[in-house]
């Protein structure tokens, strides 16, 4: 029987703490969070390995070093309200869930069942699913302190940085042919200011392409 514990604590010691991420509510997170319950049924012996691993519907899951790298330059607080969209089956929120206040996923479909039932499994008692599209995040539950896109993107609508509280941070990667960088937009004014944090690949998420223009 797989010893899914040992698992994790190879992934924080081997793709986490040398990614110099050593916040320890980063690390407790990830140390306790069953990533394998958040995989596609059949992939948990999958879960643990150094890349993404595949959602179907060209969906994927960052690796720990991408998530963990990205919470630390976001820095994270206890009474913060985070959106994080393109949860997935819940793992990203779920780790969330045990630095922020309060987190709410946002994913179409199927995969948002799958990730509220497993997060009820999972114990969180501050962690929601809403059932939308991706590109809409969820107006209702906000305004945000802080906004993470799991997930590649060519462009980040007015319609997901209009939910980010002024003074908060948003983590988006993005993707220009097959290089991919991650920033952090600081919102000051109702303007986003980015800043290169570090280099990273994902597949770009349906809804943050851009609008490819046609010349004559």
């Amino acid at each position: 029987m797989t010893d899914f514990a040992l698992r994790r604590r190879m992934m924080v010691d081997t793709q986490v703490r040398p990614a110099d991420v050593t916040k320890y509510p980063i690390i407790e997170a990830m140390l306790a969070v069953p990533r394998e319950r958040f995989v596609p049924e059949g992939h948990a012996e999958a879960a643990y390995a150094d890349q993404n691993l595949p959602l179907g519907e060209g969906r994927e899951l960052f690796e720990a070093r991408t998530l963990a790298k990205i919470l630390d330059a976001l820095d994270l607080q206890n009474d913060e309200l985070v959106l994080d969209l393109g949860c997935g089956l819940g793992y990203s929120t779920a780790v969330i869930a045990r630095i922020a206040e309060m987190v709410i996923g946002v994913e179409t479909e199927k995969m948002a069942r799958d990730a509220q039932e497993t997060l009820v499994e999972a114990g969180p008692d501050n962690a929601v699913v809403h059932l939308g599209a991706l590109n809409e995040g969820a107006a209702e539950h906000g305004p945000y302190d802080v906004i993470i896109i799991e997930g590649g993107v060519e462009v980040v609508p007015a319609s997901i940085t209009d939910q980010l509280k002024d003074g908060g941070r948003i983590a988006a990667l993005f993707v220009t042919g097959t290089l991919g960088e991650v920033k952090i937009g600081y919102k000051s004014g109702g303007e986003i200011s980015w800043r290169f944090a570090f280099n990273a690949g994902a597949s770009v998420l349906p809804g943050f392409l851009k609008v490819k223009e046609f010349a004559l």
